[in-house]
């Protein structure tokens, strides 16, 4: 089932690569309440699923992870300028190589952050499939925005292809690779609970900066914003049905 999994977060990363190469004029309104959806639904897994799986195994001393988690994120998106949640940042032409390259770094370490907890096998069954519908919905902004960055960026439609395919690689990658090693060594297992733990801090931040941010000024809640966002927590609320 796994491999099947990380088949379709690969094919919804590139879907969400080739959205603005296919439409040309994207509604902005389409992609904020899209963000503010997949923020939710994000938040929602992170809070049912992920947080109690962590904290059952870990007791306490989750709550320290995921905080480090949280400001590792702060870390990171000052490599990816926040495209993952939904800032769109133009390099400007006399930095541009450099400001992509760096870009690429922050966003991959996120991508690879996102595919480790995919590799635990964990007490609830609900809490995989969970968490596999909440990376793919937001792979799709992600990669969305990351090619719109691409696209104003200029470097070429072969490079644009080529780097959006890396980066739909790298969760998968991630996730076979905390397979297999803590399928091999039993203390990769229990290493890999603090790593989820960080996960759920760098989640955790994400989700509620898109919260804040995704298209609206001075942090205003518009009520197509608040609907956006009660689809994805009920949406997240039904996979507690799931056996």
């Amino acid at each position: 089932m796994i491999s099947i999994y990380l088949v379709l977060i690969f094919i919804a990363t590139l879907a969400g690569g080739f959205i603005p190469i296919v439409f040309k004029q994207i509604k902005p309104d389409f992609f904020f309440y899209l963000l503010a959806f997949t923020g939710a639904f994000l938040f929602g897994i992170t809070v049912l699923h992920l947080i109690p799986e962590t904290f059952g195994e870990l007791g306490r001393k989750a709550g320290i992870w995921i905080v480090i988690g949280f400001f590792l994120q702060v870390f990171l998106q000052q490599l990816s300028q926040g495209l993952e949640h939904g800032h769109t940042h133009i390099p400007g032409e006399a930095h541009q190589h450099a400001a992509l390259s760096t870009l690429m770094i922050g966003l991959s370490l996120h991508a690879f952050m996102e595919g480790i907890p995919l590799g635990f096998k964990y007490d609830d069954p609900s809490t995989l499939p969970s968490l596999f519908l909440a990376i793919v919905v937001h792979k799709i902004p992600e990669a969305l925005t990351l090619m719109t960055v691409l696209i104003f960026s200029k470097p070429g439609k072969k490079s644009n292809l080529l780097l959006i395919a890396l980066f739909a690689v790298v969760t998968p990658l991630a996730a076979i690779l905390a397979t297999v090693l803590s399928d091999n060594f039993a203390a990769v297992s229990h290493i890999l609970l603090y790593v989820i733990a960080i996960v759920i801090g760098a989640f955790l931040h994400i989700s509620t900066t898109i919260f804040f941010e995704s298209g609206t000024k001075h942090h205003e809640l518009s009520w197509r914003k608040t609907v956006a966002i009660s689809l994805g927590l009920v949406v997240a609320l039904s996979t507690l049905l799931i056996e």
